[in-house]
């Protein structure tokens, strides 16, 4: 049980990572976040997107950071995490470019750390 609660504070502290990549339009932390072969999917604006670890950092990095001075964060909210031995799947509301994202994050845990391996995003509003 005190694994558990381990990893599901050491899956909070990844997420947290993720929405402070897109906070800061950090590409850096976006790779922290995610398993090197990790994927991003889903459907932005009608078009079908799929994007490697590298192409989500790439498209990070190319947006402007929310203005720190309006108090305009990423905001989100974690609404489930469940945990099954190496594996765990978190979803999370969170609003990123004035888009409100319901995204279900699949983590697998490699050598002791857990990563991001997959993000299925739904846009819920825009």
């Amino acid at each position: 049980m005190e694994q558990m609660m381990n990893d599901k504070e050491q899956i909070e502290n990844i997420v947290q990572l993720y929405i402070d990549s897109m906070d800061e339009s950090d590409p850096n932390k976006v790779k922290q976040a995610f398993h090197s072969n990790g994927k991003v999917v889903g459907y932005l604006h009608g078009d079908f997107m799929q994007m490697s670890t590298d192409d989500f950092a790439s498209f990070v990095a190319s947006q402007q950071p929310p203005p720190k001075e309006k108090g305009e964060n990423v905001v989100f909210e974690i609404l489930a995490c469940e945990v099954e031995g190496t594996t765990a799947f978190v979803k999370v509301r969170d609003k990123y470019l004035g888009i409100t994202f319901l995204d279900t994050l699949s983590f697998i845990r490699e050598e002791g750390d857990w990563q991001i391996y997959t993000k299925l995003f739904n846009v819920e509003s825009e």
